[in-house]
């Protein structure tokens, strides 16, 4: 059975992972830094105290980078996570960006939720990032304590009192007075990184970055 690409479903030529030529070019890159201010930043402005925020790709209702989201969560095509952080990792690693972080965190399934796909559809993402710009990749520390859909359907007020408990820490001291890369595979509201972060910042001392595969512009 040929290989085929997962934004256009053309098959695949020899030298070609996961996505032809004609979608890797398409892709819609950011080109946000973690020096400059971005867009991604100020979705988080006044909510919760992070060092800095961006994405890898826009995300649109239609085309390439939803499609190959859906392949990566929905259709067990986890090497995907793999593919776009090996090529983030390449970016961050090349200007130095994230230099100083000590522990790449993926955003965490609830234990059913992870059951049921068989993983976490960030953690080869987070995986290859840690590689890339000397980390430690650390996925047992930040848990899921309730198995909820997706967030932002709920009013503000709700998501509020909802997250208090969401996600907690197993253990308060391993990241003290570090630097943690927190990563997701999609920013839309920021609920979902408002609440892990709130999360991690119960430790003394602790400087969150964030950073996703994608954001909805």
């Amino acid at each position: 059975m040929p290989r085929l690409c997962f934004g256009c479903n053309a098959p695949l030529y020899r030298g070609e992972e996961h996505v032809c030529t004609v979608c890797r070019n398409q892709l819609p890159l950011t080109e946000y830094t973690f020096n400059a201010e971005n867009p991604v930043d100020r979705i988080f402005y006044g909510r919760i105290n992070i060092i800095k925020a961006s994405a890898f790709l826009f995300f649109t209702e239609k085309g390439i980078v939803k499609s190959i989201i859906h392949y990566l969560k929905y259709k067990n095509q986890e090497q995907i996570g793999s593919f776009l952080g090996d090529w983030y990792g390449h970016i961050l690693k090349e200007n130095n960006f994230l230099n100083q972080i000590n522990f790449v965190v993926p955003v965490p399934l609830h234990r059913k939720k992870l059951r049921k796909r068989g993983y976490n559809q960030v953690a080869l993402f987070a995986k290859q990032i840690a590689t890339h710009i000397n980390a430690q990749y650390i996925d047992h520390v930040l848990i899921k304590t309730a198995n909820t859909r997706t967030q932002t359907k709920k009013s503000r007020i709700l998501r509020w009192q909802n997250k208090q408990a969401l996600y907690v820490l197993s253990d308060q001291d391993i990241f003290r007075n570090k630097n943690v890369l927190l990563l997701d595979d999609v920013i839309t509201t920021g609920a979902t990184m408002e609440a892990c972060a709130t999360a991690l910042s119960r430790t003394k001392g602790i400087n969150i970055y964030i950073a996703s595969m994608a954001v909805v512009p």
